[in-house]
């Protein structure tokens, strides 16, 4: 992580200080890093990862064509899971856990992490659900309302976060992405990494490395990481690019080229 020590993360004190309030309202905290994709095959191979052990993941988000969820915020998604089916997920980022309603934090659909990354941190509340492969691939190709994809919890939490005015009819299918994603442990370090390869189709990828711990354990984590990579000769100062805002742009894109 960004040059943290056991005491403080690198931080300003005024950051430290907000930082320490999101960590005592978040549930969990997930520390990521992605690298520089000239270093890709390197650290695969420094860390041992075996790509035949991946996941395979489709992953569609859905937006207005302006993107305007994300202007707001808002993140809708749903994913495809190789020998798992599939899940929905509504996203608020950033979020001030404080300031949540008591009746969303008691829903155990809901959950507010923390990520931690170079040079920043950001939280977010996710209210999750589950939803058939089937139904994911039917929704997408237009077969089903994309609405019904979604609980009732969520389509209700939607609502109230959405910019005024804006349904579930009215957002379109950005993606898919496909995703590989590999969760395994390091020679040498104690924890599990999480490895996510995202391709792109225009043939660029995102490779990204985490790994999630508690709210307590978090400097500590962060220290430990940031010593084992290092140690590895992995390249931590690369400039962090965020998975799904790139997804939304190039799909976003996409869909401007195909209306003129």
């Amino acid at each position: 992580m960004s040059a943290p020590t056991a005491t403080r993360p690198g931080f300003s004190d005024e950051e430290l200080r907000r930082l320490l309030e999101l960590l005592e309202g978040s549930d969990s905290v997930e520390l990521k890093l992605t690298v520089p994709e000239s270093h890709h095959r390197s650290t695969t191979a420094v860390l041992g990862m075996d790509p035949l052990e991946a996941q395979i993941r489709q992953v569609f988000f859905f937006d207005t064509p302006a993107l305007d969820l994300d202007r707001a915020g808002v993140v809708a998604r749903a994913r495809r899971i190789q020998g798992k089916g599939g899940d929905t997920v509504v996203k608020l980022r950033p979020v001030v856990p404080a300031e949540l309603p008591a009746e969303l934090r008691r829903s155990p659909a809901f959950k507010v992490e923390l990520d931690a990354l170079p040079g920043g941190f950001v939280c977010s509340g996710s209210l999750k659900g589950v939803a058939d492969s089937d139904e994911v691939r039917r929704a997408v190709r237009g077969e089903v309302e994309l609405r019904r994809l979604f609980s009732k919890e969520q389509r209700r939490f939607f609502a109230e976060r959405a910019p005024a005015g804006t349904d579930f009819g009215d957002l379109r299918v950005l993606g898919p992405i496909f995703v590989l994603k590999l969760r395994f442990r390091p020679e040498g370090f104690g924890r599990r990494l999480v490895a996510e390869m995202w391709l792109y189709p225009d043939g660029s990828r995102i490779l990204e490395l985490s790994t999630r711990c508690t709210t307590t354990e978090a400097f500590q984590a962060a220290v430990e990481l940031r010593a084992y990579l290092t140690g590895q000769g992995i390249d931590l100062s690369g400039e962090q690019q965020t998975k799904t805002h790139k997804a939304l742009e190039f799909f976003a894109a996409e869909l401007l080229e195909d209306a003129t």
